[in-house]
């Protein structure tokens, strides 16, 4: 139900822009609700809808950033609105920090502050963070971008939750106050609109070139094709030798007997187009940032080995589509080389635009369902080192712990007597030679990924010393100090 007329929309005050509330008196999320699963706002269903909640924030005035921290940007200005359109473009928001400095021009810890600040505002949430580890390359943070619960109540749109068995950040929007269609139709407009950076003004008092003062210090701006009162003759007649001479009128005397005396801007801003060869050095120079298996090539190189598909309009995202399709190598010696086996023939076979846009929305569903799969090992990974004991992958033990299970069931039933369940106890279960020669290798090709639910399962169900008996006292050992190990937060353990 929507909030009454008086309460969503707010007296306009000269300082704030139109879209400030008066009713929240404050608005910042804590670093525990910065993520996705905690946090109380809903996924933005596109760039340009995230972006009219933007400048809602931006315009509102609820958020200062010097509240919170002693240093950074005084306030939410035009420089984050110019981050957030980055953030805006990408799917999935997965900006890397090196990424950002190119596309906006500011410095590293300027982009750290203003992600920081969206984070704050609630306009994103962590889905994965990124990692730094020594030795390893840095990965990027992945980013939702959400619409702060203060928005929708401020303009008083109403939500669904069209699945109850899902997430609350899956709301969707039903409906809008009548109050607050006039804020939302402006906030359209400012979405509609990209804002650029602010170039440096030069100063409207410096005198035009080839203008001289007079003896008042005034500027008086030179006149072109000046036409000189009296006539270039000799003696006194005012008839020039050349022709009868007509005075211009006095309004252009006063402008200088021209139409402007300030130089036209070039229509293209200034910015010159770039030719064939230029377009080569700037796929170049991208597909170097873009792929980390040509860091540190030769741009030239680079350049030359994809003339072809430069020359044929092709941007590095239809590089990257066409590297999906095509697939590329695990280990990577010479990049270059690589590069252009890889793009052979490439223009011929996407030579419409059609065709690469086809293969740039394969590559993204491939990187999406990677994402997705990345998400369920990390959920299973926490779920298998935080929750109780699995069984174990192996037939063989498995056989041993539904029996050891079935002792249990039949003891506590009153079956059997416990004397005859300490007996079977006391003497385990003994395997063939053949199921020990092929557990061993099984333990052992296990532990070498870092695995040790086999040998440990064993070890809780059956005890060491039957645990000794099959895998080998040495492969017991070294199971147990890796998994006292991986509950250490000092170390870590990657699956290559």
């Amino acid at each position: 139900m929507a909030a009454p007329a008086d309460v969503l929309i707010p007296t306009p005050r000269p300082a704030v822009d139109d879209g400030a509330v008066d009713v929240l008196s404050e608005l910042y999320v804590p670093e525990a609700r910065q993520w996705l699963l905690t946090s109380t706002g809903r996924i933005a269903p596109e760039g340009y809808s995230w972006m009219q909640a933007v400048h809602w924030v931006a315009g509102a005035g609820l958020y200062e950033p010097r509240r919170y921290r002693s240093h950074g940007p005084r306030r939410f200005g035009v420089t984050t609105v110019r981050v957030a359109q980055e953030l805006a473009e990408l799917f999935p928001c997965r900006p890397g920090i090196e990424y950002l400095v190119r596309r906006t021009g500011l410095s590293e810890r300027s982009v750290e502050y203003h992600l920081g600040m969206l984070r704050e505002t609630g306009l994103l949430a962590y889905v994965v963070r990124g990692t730094r580890v020594s030795g390893e390359m840095a990965q990027a943070s992945e980013f939702a971008r959400m619409i702060p619960e203060a928005f929708d109540i401020a303009l008083g749109i109403r939500t669904v939750l069209r699945d109850e068995d899902a997430p609350a950040y899956t709301r969707a929007m039903t409906g809008i106050a009548e109050t607050g269609r006039e804020l939302m139709a402006k906030l359209a407009t400012k979405a509609a609109r990209k804002v650029r950076k602010p170039r440096s003004k030069q100063s409207s008092k410096a005198p035009v070139k080839g203008s001289r003062k007079a003896p008042d210090q005034r500027v008086v701006t030179a006149v072109s094709h000046e036409v000189r009162c009296t006539p270039m003759q000799v003696g006194t007649s005012s008839v020039s030798t050349a022709g009868t001479t007509s005075l211009p009128p006095e309004s252009k005397l006063a402008s200088g007997g021209s139409k402007s005396s300030t130089p036209k801007k070039s229509k293209a801003g200034g910015r010159r187009k770039l030719n064939a060869v230029g377009r080569r050095f700037q796929l170049a120079r991208e597909l170097t940032q873009e792929l980390d298996w040509l860091r540190g090539c030769s741009v030239p190189r680079i350049a030359w080995v994809a003339r072809h598909v430069a020359d044929a309009g092709w941007t590095v995202t239809d590089v990257k589509g066409w590297l999906h399709f095509r697939g590329e190598a695990a280990r990577v010696r010479r990049g270059s080389g690589l590069l252009a086996v890889l793009l052979a023939g490439a223009e011929k076979i996407l030579d419409t635009p059609e065709k690469r846009a086809d293969a740039v929305e394969q590559w993204r569903g491939a990187q999406e369902a990677a994402r997705r799969h990345r998400i369920q090992q990390v959920r299973a990974r926490t779920v298998r080192h935080d929750g109780d004991w699995e069984a174990p992958a192996s037939r063989a033990v498995q056989r041993e712990v539904e029996a050891a299970f079935a002792q249990v069931s039949e003891v506590a039933s009153g079956g059997r007597r416990q004397d005859d369940a300490d007996d079977d106890q006391a003497t385990p279960l003994e395997l063939s030679e053949q199921e020990r020669d092929g557990l061993r290798p099984t333990a052992w090709g296990q532990l070498m990924r870092g695995e040790t639910d086999l040998i440990i399962g064993t070890l809780n169900v059956m005890g060491p010393e039957a645990a000794e008996r099959i895998y080998g006292a040495d492969l017991v050992r070294r199971a147990r100090q890796l998994a006292s190990a991986a509950r250490s937060s000092l170390m870590t353990i990657n699956h290559r």
